[in-house]
């Protein structure tokens, strides 16, 4: 496979069909995501442990957090795939329903995390994904805020910023990231996107008519606030109880009109300034 980079336009918001063409990539291969099914998902683990050995991500303190078998919290520098355990009462009030789900980078269509960066660190890839080059990062932390799923952040005694990879390393060798791999329940499945949204809508179908009528798909929709996930799920509730934000929206979506405003206000402070001298010149 060959690709080269031109410049890209970048835009920040909106329906995007080719991410990486639009970051610059000529001949990019078809951009690759995560399909995570959440109603297959038996809590092992493995892509937590999968990730770690793949990528040599640190541990992250062995915390007994005491309140759920899950103890690692949530994504961080140190976690870059999160199972969570999710304890809800059933209706009847006898007894509880377990809901699990692995949790990663979203590797969104319109990265706010890539667009705040001022090192060039974050980089879009051939493969449309989202990575942090770990030797250009500065550790500003601009990106740990402008991400609208709370997924960055920077690690302690280090300070640059660390998240999923997508295995970028394994995709250039062909091969499928390493949770992807080892899961055994095929909860997380890894391929072209098109493809995934297609398989995803139809065993939502199944789902759903195996009486699950609160199943949904999350981030799999183009015209969502980031423009589709490259990281989407099958989720058995709302997205709030798995600890997902309902209505995410790139933080840097209206950048280009508080520019323009700005502008305009400058200018009118400028002609304001320039006509008061020229007054009092008279």
């Amino acid at each position: 496979m060959s690709v080269s980079v031109t410049t890209g336009t970048n835009r920040l918001a909106g329906p995007l069909a080719d991410p990486a063409g639009e970051a610059g990539w000529e001949g990019a291969p078809p951009r690759v995501g995560f399909f995570t099914d959440t109603s297959v998902c038996i809590g092992c683990k493995a892509c937590e442990v999968a990730c770690k050995e793949w990528n040599r991500v640190p541990d992250d303190g062995f915390r007994f957090l005491g309140h759920s078998y899950d103890n690692t919290g949530g994504l961080s520098a140190s976690t870059w795939r999160h199972v969570a355990f999710v304890e809800k009462p059933l209706p009847d009030g006898k007894g509880l329903a377990w809901l699990m789900s692995s949790d990663v980078c979203k590797h969104c269509t319109h990265a706010a995390c890539l667009d705040v960066c001022p090192t060039g660190a974050l980089l879009r890839t051939e493969f449309g994904t989202v990575v942090v080059q770990e030797d250009v990062c500065n550790g500003c932390g601009y990106c740990v805020p402008a991400c609208p799923y709370g997924v960055i952040d920077q690690r302690p005694g280090d300070g640059r910023a660390w998240k999923c990879t997508l295995c970028y390393d394994r995709l250039g060798q062909g091969l499928e990231p390493a949770c992807a791999k080892a899961c055994p329940t095929k909860s997380i499945q890894f391929g072209p996107l098109d493809e995934l949204r297609q398989r995803a809508r139809s065993r939502l179908a199944e789902v759903r008519a195996s009486g699950a009528a609160s199943a949904r798909l999350y981030g799999e929709d183009p015209g969502d606030g980031v423009g589709g996930a490259g990281a989407f799920f099958l989720l058995l509730d709302e997205p709030e109880v798995y600890g997902l934000p309902p209505d995410p929206v790139v933080t840097t979506r209206d950048l280009p009109s508080m520019w323009r405003r700005a502008a305009v206000a400058a200018g009118a402070l400028l002609a304001g300034a320039a006509a008061a001298f020229l007054g009092a010149a008279q």
